[in-house]
């Protein structure tokens, strides 16, 4: 299994950023996959979930109407389009999996596949 993110960078307040993940060594069709983030002295948490039966999304509050997820299971690749950015959008953003049963079993807890981080910084 490999998730590889892409996407980050230095943007100011009020920008917008996609993020990418592009997956291999699964069947894409079968996970659910998602995005969290880190920020420097906080706790990871999860930000944005897409099952995969029916692309039902999940988003925390804190990014609702300004983030959307989405997924090309051609490209066996999910985004995250960021706009509105705010500096407390700052962290490391990680792509994460989990088999859709596991997802909707466990929700967050249950993301157990993981990338290795792009980095975002959001300046005021």
């Amino acid at each position: 299994v490999q998730l590889v993110e892409s996407g980050g960078g230095l943007v100011q307040a009020g920008g917008s950023l996609r993020l990418s993940c592009a997956t291999s060594g699964f069947t894409f069709d079968d996970y659910a996959i998602a995005w969290f983030r880190q920020a420097p002295g906080k706790e990871r948490e999860g930000v944005s979930c897409i099952s995969s039966s029916d692309g039902s999304t999940y988003y925390t509050d804190s990014v609702k109407g300004r983030f959307t997820i989405s997924r090309d299971n051609g490209k066996n690749t999910v985004y995250l389009q960021m706009n509105s950015l705010k500096p407390e959008d700052t962290a490391v953003y990680y792509c994460a999996a989990a088999l859709l049963g596991v997802w909707l079993q466990n929700g967050w807890e249950g993301l157990n596949q993981w990338g290795k981080g792009t980095l975002v910084i959001v300046s005021s």
